[in-house]
């Protein structure tokens, strides 16, 4: 993936992002100020978002925003707006990954995560699309994620709630066709933030660092795609996996550790992850 050094190609965007006092979030929001654009940093963890804004630039704003609650996140875009002079891109980043058998996930963990994940978005696109409606023109980008595309065993509630996003954004750039606005889904793979914790990875995928997805959101933005794999070698995989047998693909994916990813878990390692779920 290209290097962002040097560029100015987002000159002036005024972006929004949810998410972004860490992780993926964060690196996206440095990643298009590099390139030029004008970004408010959106947190639950309002400190969090405060300490990335310092670190990337003096003009980079910071907000608090609760995504599972439609004033919080209208607030967050009307106050991102007054600072930036309007909104060109939303980038709904904000997520959790709870993990482990379905049974043994509280029920509050399973709500929140679900209010995070797929309400998140959803009340993002319902309080940004009308002004960009408005101004003939907009960009919406939904941070997805590969699990998505592939069920596991003890990802089912994440699976699942990234299923109904890639869902959503798809059924957005049709609904909304030729009335000015993109919508990018993003699907990485493994990402080394604090997501993953505890977990081992698979057998046949390298995991991708939080700049890597940056990149691929930047050049979305750039460029308007509609999807973006990171890594690029996952739609073929994701492809690939749809013309085979379930049979076989149960037998691959079991062979390579894929289905034990989210189960064979260090509960140790992924705690301090948990608890600031479950303090969202």
């Amino acid at each position: 993936m290209s290097s962002s050094t040097g560029t100015r190609s987002l000159d002036g965007k005024r972006i929004a992002i949810t998410g972004a006092g860490r992780g993926i979030g964060r690196a996206t929001a440095d990643e298009l100020h590099r390139r030029g654009a004008l970004v408010a940093i959106g947190d639950i963890d309002v400190d969090a978002a405060k300490d990335a804004a310092t670190a990337i630039g003096s003009d980079v704003t910071a907000h608090h925003v609760d995504v599972t609650d439609s004033d919080s996140f209208a607030a967050f875009l009307a106050d991102a707006k007054q600072a930036m002079g309007g909104l060109d891109v939303l980038v709904n980043n904000a997520g959790v990954m709870p993990i482990g058998h379905f049974l043994d996930i509280p029920e509050s963990t399973v709500r929140r995560a679900a209010e995070i994940n797929l309400l998140g978005p959803t009340l993002g696109m319902r309080a940004a699309l009308p002004d960009m409606l408005a101004q003939g023109r907009g960009h919406i980008v939904n941070v997805a994620s590969v699990a998505g595309k592939a069920a596991v065993p003890g990802g089912l509630y994440y699976c699942s709630h990234k299923a109904g996003v890639i869902a959503l954004t798809e059924g957005a750039r049709l609904e909304f066709g030729g009335r000015g606005i993109d919508f990018t889904c993003v699907m990485p793979s493994f990402t080394n933030t604090d997501l993953i914790a505890g977990t081992k990875g698979t057998k046949f995928l390298k995991n991708v660092e939080p700049e890597d997805v940056a990149r691929g959101i930047a050049e979305a933005i750039e460029h308007k795609h509609k999807d973006v794999y990171l890594p690029r070698s996952l739609r073929q995989i994701t492809f690939t996996q749809t013309l085979t047998g379930r049979r076989l693909r149960d037998f691959l994916n079991r062979r390579l550790g894929a289905y034990d990813t989210f189960l064979d878990i260090d509960q140790t390692g992924r705690a301090a992850y948990n608890d600031r779920i479950n303090k969202s």
